[in-house]
């Protein structure tokens, strides 16, 4: 998965005015030298000139995309509200959640009422088998305490979903913030038990009672912490794939009733389910029997609040903000309302907002240019494939079969979501909210034995995003994202191909990253590769590994180059396969020169454009530990350093920053 990205075709999607797929020599710092930081070179103006809006932990091209993109779905939202019982079922859904969310003062004069069932039925615990019955509750709501429950496919057999036991349970963004004894993670959990505590009082506590319930929050989830893989190892799927008969939780779990679970979260009757990480659950096991019920109590009340805050009254909305965005990411502002509450339509009925999305601005001809890009990019790569000296003819001949595979997904869903079941209506926003979370945790555990739909899209039409599918071996690009600056018909191929065509790239080469080359044709966890070919490809993923670790951000902090390997190979690979077919595109054409730069150039400054972002502190520490994305002028950079045709375009020479020693220059797709 990418963050920015691109955009459609002969009719696109949206033609902003003033708004194109091109760089903007103006961003250009001239005072930086190319061979240098390309970065800085391509963007150094801009960043200087462009300061972050206070109510963004980051802003970058992507942002400014999708700041236009919720200005349009907030229309449609508009539209909606204002036809009342007069709009279609569609238009009725989404309205009336959008004028519940915008009646602030009615949000603000319930307070914690609308959610005090939930809160009742906690303070009714009285047992561990309680505590179980009441975690399964808050999960057929998806409010995620103790552990993650859901469906996926069968890692092993994709043609079936399968439940799924995970690790979780934090409200803190990773293990690391728990057990790292460095001072600024102790400064953290100090902050954080201050917000647990003030949300505990919130719901009504004393001072002492939430200081002492804090406490025991903290103490419980770091024990899960404890117990929780790190991100680098849980990027080995076989460390996840443990696949069993329910029956056999019990050798790990001891007397948890585990059937009773399933039932009262709402799931099918089970036989088997992929318990992934048996030693959390072997200690989060050890932690139900030993930490007192009403420990666990403190603990759900806390999970209820942390997740509903946002849609609660503006006490409880600044101290989520207050924590999670000022303390956690330096943002300065919290988003206007309408802004939270579109953003929340489109996370949770976003396919029928995009419906009407795709109705109003992505007509039907809008695919045809797009995909005959992603024909582009797929002949780049088999020729790639192809060609690669390093991988033996057994593994070739597997790795074509699974790129001829591939399927391709753009704009919107040939079948969308059925939405006729949810009710919602304009009473308390909070209980939309819990109404539409309760829709999707049932929607999803009711997949649980049966054949997957290959047709499901797992991102909304609007979403300004992309990914690629390992069980489903797809790609798929969404109608937001489908648009100027990443993609513009009028601009030239060299602009592009190093925009759009290395998006293209990267989510393609998702499925020969580290991760992604370890499932078959059908999305499979299958070894098809030689022991030779896996070990070459695992020394050149090392030197990945390393370039990427050796990278510092802020005061020494490094990368961590193993959790975000995947990321960074699908960059690399991305770039590759987008300057190949631009090559092939170019073939037996004239090649003048743009603004004073050579087609190869201005692909280049192009991928530097997508990258043009600025980030706060506070957010880049937040990432460099839990996004498996590197920063963005390491994405830039990084791979262009490895590039002998960049270094060619741009005359870079031996010993420049923006040339890796010749022994350490990586090339993997």
């Amino acid at each position: 998965m990418l963050k920015p990205k691109f955009a459609a075709g002969m009719a696109v999607l949206l033609m902003v005015p003033g708004v194109r797929a091109s760089f903007d020599p103006s961003a250009f710092d001239k005072s930086v030298s190319p061979k240098d930081d390309f970065f800085r070179y391509a963007n150094g103006a801009w960043l200087k000139n462009t300061p972050i809006p206070p109510d963004y932990s980051r802003w970058a091209v992507f942002d400014e995309l999708q700041v236009r993109n919720v200005e349009l779905l907030r229309k449609l939202c508009e539209r909606a509200a204002a036809k009342g019982a007069a709009g279609s079922p569609l238009e009725r859904l989404v309205g009336d959640f959008y004028s519940s969310g915008m009646d602030e003062d009615a949000v603000n004069s319930a307070g914690a009422v609308p959610i005090r069932p939930e809160l009742d039925r906690i303070a009714s615990v009285g047992s561990t088998a309680d505590v179980m019955g009441e975690i399964a509750r808050l999960h057929s709501i998806r409010v995620p305490a103790g552990f993650g429950f859901f469906s996926a496919p069968d890692d092993k057999n994709s043609a079936v979903a399968i439940a799924q036991l995970r690790q979780g349970g934090l409200g803190l963004p990773d293990r690391d913030y728990y057990l790292n004894g460095d001072d600024r993670s102790k400064k953290i959990r100090e902050q954080y038990v201050e917000h647990v505590s003030r949300t505990l009082q919130l719901l009504g506590d004393s001072p002492e009672a939430a200081d002492a319930g804090a406490g025991t929050v903290l103490k419980l989830e770091t024990e899960l912490a404890r117990s929780s893989l790190s991100r680098e190892v849980l990027r080995n799927p076989y460390a996840s794939y443990h696949k069993m008969a329910v029956a056999d939780l019990a050798k790990y779990t001891g007397a948890i009733d585990w059937q009773g679970f399933f039932r009262d979260a709402g799931a099918p009757a089970l036989t088997e389910v992929n318990f992934q990480q048996p030693d959390f659950f072997k200690a989060f096991a050890a932690q139900l029997a030993a930490v007192p019920v009403t420990d666990w109590q403190t603990y759900l009340r806390w999970s209820l609040a942390h997740h509903e805050s946002p849609h609660l009254s503006e006490p409880f909305v600044q101290e989520n903000f207050r924590f999670y965005g000022e303390v956690l990411n330096g943002t300065e502002r919290i988003l206007p309302r309408w802004k939270r509450i579109v953003a929340m339509i489109d996370a949770n009925i976003g396919e029928s907002l995009g419906q009407l999305y795709v109705a109003e601005y992505f007509p039907p001809e809008a695919k045809a240019r797009i995909l005959k890009l992603v024909a582009n990019l797929r002949a780049a790569l088999r020729a790639d494939l192809a060609n690669l000296a390093w991988m033996d003819e057994q593994t070739r001949a597997k790795a074509i079969e699974k790129l001829d595979a591939y399927t391709v997904k753009m704009g919107y869903p040939d079948k969308w979501r059925d939405y006729s079941l949810l009710s919602v209506d304009r009473g308390p926003y909070v209980l939309n909210v819990m109404r539409a979370d309760a829709f999707e945790a049932h929607r999803n555990l009711a997949k649980i034995g049966k054949p997957v739909d290959r047709s499901e899209w797992e991102m909304t039409p609007p979403t300004v995003n992309a990914y690629y599918s390992t069980p489903r071996n797809e790609i798929v690009f969404p109608a937001g994202i489908l648009q100027p600056p990443f993609f513009d018909p009028g601009a030239d191929d060299a602009v592009n191909y190093g925009a759009i065509g290395a998006v293209i790239g990267h989510e393609m080469t998702h499925g020969f990253d580290d991760r992604g080359r370890q499932y078959d044709p059908r999305g499979n966890l299958v070894d098809w590769w030689t022991p030779e070919s896996a070990s070459r490809f695992k020394a050149r993923a090392a030197g990945i590994v390393k370039q990427f670790s050796d990278y510092a951000v802020l005061d020494g902090v490094h990368l961590i180059g193993e959790r975000t390997q995947g990321e960074n190979i699908a960059d690399l690979g991305g770039l590759r396969i987008a300057y190949a077919a631009l090559q092939n595109a170019l073939a037996g054409q004239r090649r003048a020169k743009i603004d004073g730069f050579t087609p190869e150039q201005r692909f280049f400054i192009s991928w530097a454009s997508v990258w043009r972002g600025s980030i706060r502190p506070e957010a880049l520490r937040v990432r460099v530990r839990t996004d498996p994305h590197s920063p963005l002028e390491f994405r830039c950079n990084g791979p262009l350093s490895n590039l002998d045709e960049f270094a060619a375009a741009f005359d870079v020479p031996e010993g420049a920053r923006m040339r890796r020693p010749a022994g350490e220059r990586v090339t993997i797709w």
